[in-house]
């Protein structure tokens, strides 16, 4: 099964230390060659971003940065993972080298070994939705 994990952070002021950024480059480089992690990258600060919105046959752009947020997407990861649960440790493992913040673990669609079950509830919440 593949994981998508959005690592959610307060915005930093300054760019993270040498010693953060080679302790973050082993862990990356043990996950891409144990074969768990897929695929990483980090996002440049809400200042270079902007947020589209559609609200009906509206659409809104807003430049960054977004002041009012109290966390903001720092990064993401794709996982490699048997089950949630280890797709979690993942995230807790990750989270002890990048330090404060949250990982939102989502299971990424995929057509072919999908649990019938979970097809049927992502039906369910797309029709409510």
């Amino acid at each position: 099964m593949r994981f998508l994990s959005i690592y959610k952070c307060v915005e930093r002021a300054t760019p993270p230390s040498q010693e953060e950024v080679a302790h973050m480059g082993q862990l990356i480089e043990a996950g891409m060659k144990s074969g768990w992690l897929l695929g990483t990258e980090g996002c440049m600060p809400t200042a270079l971003g902007a947020r589209v919105r559609r609200d009906g046959s509206r659409i809104s752009v807003t430049d960054g940065p977004f002041t009012e947020a109290k966390e903001v997407v720092g990064g993401f990861a794709i996982l490699k993972a048997n089950s949630k649960a280890e797709a979690i440790q993942m995230a807790k493992d990750f989270l002890k080298v990048v330090g404060d913040g949250e990982c939102e673990i989502r299971q990424i669609f995929e057509q072919d070994g999908v649990e019938p079950e979970c097809v049927k509830l992502a039906q369910e919440v797309a029709l409510k939705g």
